[in-house]
């Protein structure tokens, strides 16, 4: 099955092609969730204005993730959390976690287009990776220290009860 792509999908292409497809994976995946046309001569014609329309907005949209990277290379987040004591977290520190904190901050973004291989599970200064445009990618700063109130405390002995 042919089909003309109406967005970016990951693995396959980029929005306007025109490539072939299994037919269930176009039926069921595709078409449904309007990320592709059925390439016909009718949609092959609308195809092209929607190319046209696309450069434009691909444009814009990679002059105003440029700004917006130019904005997040300044950018330090700090996150504390509970750790053991080899620097392990209890829980850890997500692509949502980091886009909450950014919004926070007043920078929109989505925690899909911030790119974490795995979550952060230890203490230290990491580099994030945060791809806006296809061929705009930024760098976050993030540092995970250890929750101050975390204080190893002595056990306290419980009160000896009389029988």
């Amino acid at each position: 099955m042919e089909v003309i792509l109406k967005e970016d999908v990951a693995n396959l292409g980029h929005r306007g092609d025109v490539v072939k497809v299994a037919d269930g994976y176009g039926r069921n995946f595709l078409l449904p969730r309007k990320l592709a046309l059925q390439a016909t001569l009718a949609n092959k014609a609308v195809i092209e204005q929607m190319k046209e329309a696309a450069a434009r907005r691909s444009a814009t949209e990679k002059v105003q993730a440029q700004e917006l990277v130019a904005k997040l290379e300044t950018v330090s987040l700090s996150f504390t959390r509970k750790s053991g004591e080899n620097g392990q977290l209890f829980g850890s520190v997500t692509s949502g976690d980091i886009a909450s904190e950014l919004a926070a901050k007043g920078y929109e973004v989505d925690r899909r287009k911030i790119q974490l291989n795995e979550p952060i599970k230890s203490l230290g200064d990491f580099t994030v990776s945060v791809k806006l445009h296809r061929e705009v990618t930024g760098h976050l700063s993030v540092h995970v220290a250890a929750d101050a109130s975390q204080e190893v405390a002595e056990p306290v002995p419980a009160p000896a009860v009389a029988d």
